[in-house]
Formats: C-alpha cells, structure tokens, sequence
C-alpha cells in the first residue's frame, strides 16, 4: 500500500466521494458518524479508518492506516524504528516535523505534506494523512477529479 503525500494512499485519492471508494474496496466494515457529522469508514483487511467530511459534501479528506504493507517513498513504515524513518525522511526533504506528546505516543507532524507519524516504543504504529490546502490556503487542494 502505497503512500502519496498529499494525494492518498493506496488507490485513493482525497476528493472521492462514499461511492467512489466503495467501487474500490466494496462496503466498510464498520460506519459511523462522529460528533462533527462527518462519516467515517473502517475496511478491516486494510486496517484503515477514512474520514468524509461534512462541510465539504462528504469528500475524503482524512486517512489513518496502520496496514504493516504501508510504504513511503519505497520504504516500509508501519513497525520501523522512528529514526530510521526521520532519517528517510530528512533523505527526502521533509524536515519539518513537530512533536507532540500523548501518554506513551509521540506524533511527528509535517504540516507541508499533513502527514503524522504515530510513534510508541520508537515504533511507527499509525500513519495519518490529510488532504492538504491550495495556494489560497482557505480550502482543500482536491486532487480526485471524479
């Protein structure tokens, strides 16, 4: 499972509508509504949780993965040691990264490419990707043009 910074993993792309994405992976495991009305997809066999956003006609723009398949630039992530994967990172020109505590994880957050790289016992166990904004900077570069 490939992943496209500022894109999307996989074969989806961030933009998709609920149909576009059930064409792909066929209907979620499990569905539901968070507090902000947004609907939210979990596929199991993908260990992925998507996230359609209300205010924006229910396009995808959130996906968190914990798939041990997950690559970034070639390099497998999910179980690797956070250093190895910041030191690829920094290979790639991705510098920026904050760190934010939480109990026992620690998020590394690259705003440029939305990305979080959840991290606990020095190992990647969760990525999270966003659809980033446009130039603008006040709405959503949607790059499913579907």
């Amino acid at each position: 499972m490939k992943v496209n910074p500022k894109i999307g993993i996989d074969q989806l792309v961030f933009g998709m509508k609920q149909k576009d994405v059930t064409a792909l992976y066929g209907n979620p495991d499990k569905q539901y509504e968070d507090e902000e009305g947004n609907v939210i997809y979990l596929y199991n066999a993908q260990k992925m949780r998507l996230t359609f956003y209300e205010d924006e006609a229910f396009r995808l723009g959130y996906i968190i993965c914990s798939h041990p398949e997950l690559e970034l630039f070639s390099e497998k992530i999910i179980g690797r040691p956070w250093e190895a994967i910041a030191t690829m990172l920094t290979s790639k020109n991705i510098k920026s990264l904050e760190k934010e505590n939480f109990d026992t994880v620690d998020n590394y957050f690259n705003e440029s490419n939305w990305m979080i790289f959840q991290v606990e016992f020095d190992e990647i166990i969760r990525l999270e990707l966003g659809a980033v904004f446009n130039e603008k900077a006040d709405e959503f570069d949607w790059k499913f043009k579907g």
